[in-house]
């Protein structure tokens, strides 16, 4: 009996060594696991429960945030993974997983503390504020004050917060003077953004568009949002005098990532737009991809997300990012933020 037992025993622990070496599991079956077992690492419930937060993406996902709207602008929700299709460079894709749920977001406010903006400050800040307050209390938030320098309004020791006193500290800590480096304070946002802990990432830049003073340059910064998985929601304050306005780049940010480009007509339509931005987050779609095309050749792929109503209806309009940018072989490894896409 005992040693009828021992050989059960021994039995059982091979059969355990071949599973947990992964001897008998398929390549496709292996990338599967590996995105479950990630989420499972994670201690993230499978099922939309309370906790279902983070998405970690292995080398092979690509993340996209879509937003839906009707013919009349109206956000749709209550579509399912079967009103999507999702195309790579014009090849459809097989979407991998799909959720609708408020999750908690990495945010950050890119502010524009230039002289021009001097008499629209305040109003900047309330409507952040606002932002801050329609927001998903869990969400975790840090602000970039930016003229012809760039600075994180909150301290060093704590860079992320979701409190509404400490953001209008961090808000109101730069004179606003100087000329305007923009394109260092969206390089400097994108960084910080990585150092957050959920995946789900966006910065919002308000401005009058106009750079003078910056290190990086437009298509370096671009680079950068190709490579980044953040949806840049851009807001341009300006008078139609202003010299330094260039809506061109705000609109030209906001579309390549997914986010949207917002130009109130007034001082006013500031605090409904951020409310209503920070609505959209809320409302999003998530949707993850296995691209087709496994080269890892730095080359941009182009990303389109089509939506229908149920049952083959109308067109809905999708806004999502408008491609990424392949990551490298000398770069590519498991886990590695570059590969997050």
């Amino acid at each position: 009996m005992e040693r009828r037992a021992c050989q059960k025993l021994c039995l059982f622990s091979f059969l355990l060594l071949i599973i947990s070496t992964g001897v008998a599991v398929s390549p496709a079956r292996s990338r599967s696991l590996r995105w479950i077992e990630a989420r499972q690492n994670q201690g993230v419930p499978q099922s939309n429960q309370e906790g279902s937060y983070a998405i970690r993406t292995n080398v092979d996902l690509v993340v996209l945030q879509a937003i839906v709207r009707d013919h009349k602008g109206a956000p749709v929700s209550g579509l399912t993974r079967e009103n999507f299709q999702v195309y790579e460079d014009k090849v459809p894709q097989e979407i991998e997983s799909f959720s609708h749920e408020d999750i908690p977001v990495t945010v950050g406010l890119v502010i524009d503390n230039s002289g021009s903006m001097r008499p629209k400050h305040s109003d900047v800040v309330g409507a952040a504020l606002a932002f801050a307050r329609s927001s998903n209390p869990k969400d975790e938030m840090f602000v970039v004050n930016f003229n012809e320098r760039v600075s994180m309004g909150l301290p060093a020791n704590s860079p992320f917060t979701s409190d509404a006193a400490q953001l209008e500290t961090a808000l109101s800590r730069n004179v606003i003077t100087g000329m305007t480096a923009l394109y260092d304070a969206i390089a400097a946002g994108l960084e910080q953004l990585q150092k957050g802990k959920w995946d789900k990432k966006v910065l919002i830049v308000v401005s009058d568009g106009g750079d003078n003073a910056s290190k990086h340059n437009l298509a370096q910064v671009m680079s950068m949002v190709n490579q980044s998985n953040a949806a840049i929601y851009t807001m341009g304050i300006f008078d139609e005098t202003d010299e330094d306005r260039n809506p061109r780049v705000l609109k030209h940010l906001s579309g390549a990532s997914g986010g949207e480009a917002f130009f109130p007509k007034s001082l006013q339509e500031i605090l409904p737009i951020c409310e209503q931005i920070a609505h959209d987050i809320r409302s999003q779609y998530t949707i993850t991809f296995i691209p087709e095309n496994k080269k890892q050749d730095e080359t941009y792929r182009t990303i389109s997300v089509k939506a229908r109503e149920a049952s083959g209806g109308r067109r809905l309009s999708v806004i999502t990012r408008a491609g990424y940018s392949a990551p490298s072989n000398l770069h590519a490894s498991e886990g590695s933020p570059s590969n997050r896409r």
